[in-house]
């Protein structure tokens, strides 16, 4: 079974970056950074998320993303499936931070449950035939709505979903041009998805 050892976002100035995502989430080497200038505009294709416990730790999160410099897109707030927000870091990547939890069970921690990194693809059943190929074992299937990839040995879970379905879900146009700026190192890279992101091989 393929696993994926982290995520690179490609950003204008690494130590910057390290100091921002230190300081807003606390992630290990599990998120990557390095300099890039690689031109882009507009809605990059993906998100990064954080599953948390309860309501009390997404709005932790994501006051420390705001203190950290990363700027708000979509307030956190109730739905049907849970409690969740979503911020826009300096750099230009989007953070949701989210629980199934609709209240509060225990006193708010810094602790994150999943680091989830979903594409938005612009064909999810080519997209899903592509990384079956590639190694990648599907966890649920919905259609050519969702792809969940079952990555439990991971410290990065995968995900697909419609472009404009994760555009939507994260509250900004689905418009946009130029480099993901971000790559995906995993122990059956490297290649190029159809929808142009790229994954590297784990050098471990």
């Amino acid at each position: 079974m393929a696993s994926i050892a982290s995520v690179t976002l490609e950003v204008a100035d690494p130590t910057a970056a390290e100091h921002f995502y230190t300081a807003a989430f606390g992630l290990g080497p599990e998120l990557r950074v390095r300099a890039s200038e690689a031109p882009t505009a507009g809605f990059r294709g993906f998100t990064l998320s954080l599953t948390v416990s309860g309501p009390a730790t997404v709005d932790g999160f994501i006051a420390s993303a705001l203190d950290a410099g990363a700027t708000p897109v979509k307030p956190a707030t109730k739905s049907f499936w849970g409690y969740g927000g979503v911020v826009r870091d300096p750099d230009g990547a989007l953070w949701k931070i989210a629980t199934s939890a609709k209240r509060d069970k225990s006193p708010a921690t810094r602790e994150i449950d999943q680091f989830v990194l979903l594409l938005g693809v612009d064909d999810v059943l080519a997209s899903k035939k592509f990384y079956v190929e590639h190694g990648l074992t599907v966890g649920k299937s919905f259609g050519r709505k969702y792809v969940d990839f079952d990555t439990e040995s991971s410290p990065v879970k995968l995900g697909l979903y419609g472009r404009a379905a994760l555009a939507k879900d994260a509250g900004v146009d689905p418009e946009g041009t130029g480099s993901h700026r971000l790559v995906i190192t995993g122990d059956n890279g490297p290649f190029t998805d159809p929808d142009g992101f790229a994954w590297e091989a784990d050098a471990r």
